[in-house]
């Protein structure tokens, strides 16, 4: 009899069962910082309208959200990148800083006349962070170190690296006159090495950096589809035994991936430096690394998907900035955006559940 009544029931469509489990999900989301933003005294419509001015009510907030974008969309690309080789790198934030300071130090000690030095700066932070991911590598390959383990534990190197180069004069410690405290921080770079920004008419600024992780992105999109090296990044991925067997070098392509990975958070760190901060600090980071690698998972390690999703978490930051006027504490921003994340990831999780409860599935 229950099995009849069950028969009887009208079954949802598939192909609405995946836009429906978002749609459930995001609105349980919102309700749910809805009510902690009423819980906290303030009233969530007008947290929701200072959001909104702080990110997409103007022309001069839109770049806003274009520079916080900038960087979280080439760290994401880059994870992307990686993904697809079966290798996640989480070390971004590490890498991120290492690029910014050889960045730096290149931008400081290599004079470099017009455009070279902003392309001296960014191709020595793109390099460092490719270097700092090819100690994980290499570790991978040489000793069978964990890539996930290996990336991670190189974060706690980087700061110790970063800071112990702000705290020597003779790396990049600031010069001050005697008698003053000594900062940890480097001088501020020249005048060459900053980005230009473009577009002060009719309103909206947008920096080179901005243009630069769009062109990354859109070039990875098309590589990664068409490219031979495409295809044996997803072999890789997908079925690493076959890729052995087809002639595709793991240590080369996987390695390669994270050197790449490695590259685009160096980059990211080498746009902050040389477009907004204009020296390195240590925490020029600003969790930067972390929220990037965020922005690749809400995309699922689609390259396409990327960019709105930095554009997304771009005007979460933006907007976060505007909060203080209401007396919301800006952390609510970050639960806001660790209750998206969950939002985007719950429904692939529960297609999964689907598909193992499929009769006749194997549930290994």
């Amino acid at each position: 009899m229950t099995d009849r009544v069950a028969r009887m029931r009208p079954a949802v469509p598939a192909r609405l069962v995946t836009p429906l489990a978002y749609l459930a999900s995001f609105t349980v989301t919102m309700t749910a910082v809805a009510l902690l933003v009423e819980l906290t005294g303030h009233s969530a419509a007008e947290v929701a309208l200072t959001l909104y001015q702080g990110s997409f009510a103007d022309l001069l907030s839109l770049g806003r959200v274009l520079d916080e974008a900038t960087a979280l969309l080439l760290v994401a690309t880059g994870a992307v990148v990686c993904a697809r080789a079966g290798m996640f790198n989480i070390g971004q934030e590490g890498q991120l800083v290492i690029g910014a300071l050889a960045g730096a130090f290149v931008a400081l000690r290599v004079p470099a006349p017009g455009w070279l030095a902003p392309v001296l700066t960014l191709g020595a932070a793109a390099a460092g962070g490719a270097l700092w991911a090819g100690v994980a590598a290499a570790l991978h390959y040489w000793r069978r170190v964990n890539v996930v383990i290996g990336t991670l534990l190189l974060i706690f190197l980087a700061s110790q690296l970063v800071s112990f180069a702000l705290n020597r004069d003779w790396l990049l410690q600031e010069a001050t006159p005697a008698g003053q405290n000594r900062l940890p921080q480097s001088a501020v770079l020249p005048a060459a090495a900053h980005l230009p920004r473009w577009g002060r008419y009719p309103g909206i600024e947008v920096g080179a950096g901005a243009l630069l992780a769009i062109g990354i992105a859109a070039a990875t999109v098309v590589l990664l589809a068409r490219s031979q090296w495409g295809f044996r990044l997803r072999l890789l991925g997908l079925n690493p035994v076959a890729a052995r067997r087809s002639g595709v070098r793991a240590g080369l392509v996987g390695g390669g991936a994270l050197l790449i990975s490695g590259g685009c958070a160096g980059l990211a760190g080498g746009v902050v430096l040389a477009g907004d901060v204009h020296r390195m600090q240590g925490g020029i980071a600003n969790n930067l690394g972390w929220e990037g690698l965020l922005v690749a998972l809400v995309a699922r390690h689609h390259p396409a998907a990327v960019v709105p999703v930095a554009v997304l978490f771009g005007a979460l930051r933006a907007g976060a900035g505007f909060l203080a006027s209401t007396g919301v504490p800006r952390y609510l921003v970050s639960v806001l955006t660790a209750l998206i994340v969950i939002a985007s990831t719950l429904p692939a999780a529960f297609a999964e559940l689907r598909l193992r409860r499929r009769p006749g599935r194997s549930r290994s």
